[in-house]
């Protein structure tokens, strides 16, 4: 698989965005035309459950690029998230009192972030899959301190009803064991890992060519 083409981002997260500008990488923003706020994990393990969306993301994607581009070029990249707590998978709430009800029962306890991520070469149709996981202990937080959170609208769109770096810069009680980036929606240390081996090419980053780490969004 190599970047003879733009690099795709699938994802209306802005925090991912962040993520790889972070980075210094280049790329263009393709938003997938699919409602997956409808979709229910149930049973599905989370690893298999976010790697399936990135690939649904990414797929949708590519499909719509090589729609009114015959042969285009590039590497499409989707990705999802999810908060596993005591066994439940944890996606976006729905409203102010599911992101409350979700904080709540996050407080003084772990709980396990995965991130799935799918890259798709549009030139040859080869696809790469992996996930990546971290762990998030969140200490105290009072009622009066979720409720000010939740009133503020901050939690819409964010796994879990929350970003990691917003929140600890606001003083949360949050201490993340593995790749915050995974936490926040791209896992960035083993995606430039995945580009150092699988893209040598002039048109990514230093950091990629180097293998090195960024952070930064959701």
């Amino acid at each position: 698989m190599r970047l003879d083409g733009p690099l795709w981002l699938a994802s209306r997260s802005p925090r991912r965005r962040q993520l790889l500008e972070s980075a210094r990488l280049n790329f263009r923003v393709r938003r997938p035309e699919i409602d997956d706020g409808r979709l229910r994990c149930d049973r599905v393990p989370p690893e298999h459950w976010v790697v399936g969306m990135a690939l649904l993301k990414a797929t949708n994607v590519a499909d719509l690029l090589a729609g009114p581009r015959p042969g285009a070029t590039g590497i499409v990249l989707g990705a999802d998230t999810v908060c596993v707590h005591r066994r439940r998978v944890l996606g976006q709430p729905t409203d102010a009192d599911h992101a409350r009800a979700m904080l709540r029962g996050l407080r003084d306890a772990d709980h396990e972030v995965v991130t799935g991520v799918c890259l798709i070469d549009l030139s040859g149709g080869d696809r790469s899959v992996f996930f990546d996981r971290a762990v998030v202990r969140v200490g105290h937080l009072g009622d009066d301190e979720i409720d000010r959170y939740v009133e503020s609208g901050s939690w819409r769109g964010k796994a879990g009803g929350y970003n990691l770096a917003e929140r600890i810069e606001a003083g949360w009680p949050l201490h993340c064991d593995g790749d915050p980036a995974t936490v926040m929606g791209l896992p960035m240390r083993r995606l430039l890992r995945w580009f150092a081996v699988n893209v040598p090419t002039e048109q990514v980053a230093p950091e990629v060519n180097s293998g090195g780490g960024g952070e930064g969004g959701s």
